[in-house]
């Protein structure tokens, strides 16, 4: 099967080499996406768009022959939302998305409007900045290598808001891969109707499946990661 699997905010393709080799071992097709103006921490980034981090992904999408069967998308942190945001463009060639640490944006909304903004880029904020939640086995040594590593992200993807039109989307079967918040708090504040998954409450087809940790499970956790996902959509 195939893999499409895109990053978060402030982070390229790279970020899941750890995750990578156990689906790769497991006989299926790993795509890991560097979407525009991530290239590098030089690249120009001033004009990039949420919905060009969406195209891009459609683009690999519509790249692959529909012969050979659906993609799989596999979308962490905001990478659940341009994930969900692809399914919208696409919903018939998506055999499953899976979310890690996320969930789907939905319509209308931002990946993160409060993040600081600098030169019209988001650069991975001082760590005092994050929940204790998000930090849980981020050790010093891993804190510094995601932050040598870290690309500012282009404020028009982190501020857009999101786009769908497609209500086929809802029809996609969908893992959520909970980690520093349980799959049981999730479904409590769905219940207590919390805004931002009110879109995660409209799927018709959820998997929910709980991997301790915090923020940045590729890095924490990777092959505990690359389990989860195979357990997800099986054998190739």
């Amino acid at each position: 099967m195939i893999i499409v699997l895109i990053p978060g905010l402030w982070l390229d393709g790279s970020s899941w080499d750890e995750v990578v080799p156990a689906l790769d071992q497991a006989g299926h097709r790993t795509h890991a996406l560097t979407l525009p103006g991530m290239e590098s921490k030089d690249a120009d980034r001033s004009e990039i768009a949420l919905r060009h981090h969406v195209d891009a992904v459609v683009e690999v999408i519509d790249s692959f022959d529909p012969a050979g069967g659906k993609v799989v998308l596999v979308g962490h942190s905001g990478g659940g939302a341009i994930a969900h945001a692809a399914i919208d463009a696409r919903p018939d060639r998506v055999a499953r998305v899976i979310y890690v640490d996320s969930w789907p944006l939905g319509d209308g909304r931002a990946i993160n409007g409060q993040l600081a903004a600098e030169n019209g880029e988001v650069p991975l904020p001082d760590w005092s900045v994050f929940d204790e939640e998000d930090l849980v086995d981020l050790d010093g040594e891993r804190r510094a290598a995601v932050r040598k590593r870290a690309i500012p992200s282009p404020v028009g993807v982190a501020r857009g808001l999101q786009q769908l039109s497609d209500e086929r989307r809802y029809d996609v079967p969908a893992t959520v891969i909970a980690c520093e918040f349980s799959s049981t708090m999730l479904k409590q504040w769905m219940e207590q109707g919390e805004p931002n998954l009110q879109e995660l409450a409209k799927l018709r087809d959820v998997d929910y499946v709980d991997l301790p940790t915090g923020h940045w499970p590729q890095f924490t956790r990777p092959k505990e990661l690359g389990r989860v996902i195979l357990a997800s959509i099986g054998a190739a």
